[in-house]
């Protein structure tokens, strides 16, 4: 992706987010430059729990039909997992434009409620996992669904319309796009990775590959490495 595509389209989802009445926190609008000001003393954790904007095409140069705006709002870490206490969640918000796909996936350890936040219609795709982990076709998928359990069919298209929300666990195998519109999507999980989480039925990456045409309006979750100083002691 071109970096001015990048800050685009974080200009245009700013406007989009705020326009249900969500405000980032205030970290978001750091330049680069204040940014690494501000991780270098009390605000660390922004770089250490991967906190901050994330806009990926998945490594595949087509965000519009393939790719996710997201934005990690608060997340844990290794340690808070491994000792059972502290912050041992995370919370994203996401943008998932018409017809614009996040790939068929699953994750290791992660489960996540998937919340329409306002917009249009989600639709996800849904598939459990055979006992090796790997995409069953045919089996049911059984799934909590705002208080309920459901089952469907594998391949099954699960609509989901304001207000209304999914639980995926680990075995869930899933894809998802906005039906009819852009769609604000919450999520809430337990401690996020994505550098080791993510399992996808597709040989695609996880993060965007950028080309530096104009300087960052701010920086990328994947930018961190680059551009900002490395914790001595990382958590993630």
């Amino acid at each position: 992706m071109l970096r001015s595509e990048v800050n685009r389209i974080l200009r245009e989802s700013d406007a989009f987010i705020r326009s249900f009445g969500y405000v980032l926190p205030p970290f978001a609008y750091l330049s680069p430059d204040e940014l690494e000001e501000l991780v270098s003393g009390e605000g660390a954790m922004i770089r250490d729990h991967a906190l901050g904007w994330d806009i990926t095409d998945y490594g595949q140069g087509r965000f519009s039909d393939l790719g996710l705006f997201l934005f990690t709002v608060r997340n844990g870490n290794a340690r808070n997992v491994a000792q059972g206490m502290g912050m041992l969640y995370a919370e994203k918000i996401m943008i998932s434009k018409q017809d614009q796909i996040s790939p068929l996936h699953r994750h290791h350890l992660k489960t996540e409620d998937i919340i329409n936040r306002g917009g249009a219609t989600l639709a996800l795709e849904l598939f459990t996992s055979d006992e090796e982990g790997g995409l069953d076709d045919r089996s049911d998928v059984r799934i909590r669904c705002d208080g309920r359990w459901r089952t469907l069919p594998a391949g099954a298209i699960l609509e989901l319309e304001p207000g209304e929300s999914i639980t995926l666990e680990p075995h869930c195998w899933h894809r998802f796009w906005g039906k009819g519109g852009s769609v604000l999507i919450g999520e809430v999980s337990n401690v996020n990775d994505d550098h080791a989480d993510n399992v996808f039925a597709d040989e695609i990456g996880r993060f965007s590959r950028i080309t530096e045409d104009e300087p960052p309006l701010h920086l990328l979750v994947s930018d961190y490495d680059r551009w900002l100083a490395k914790p001595s002691d990382p958590l993630l």
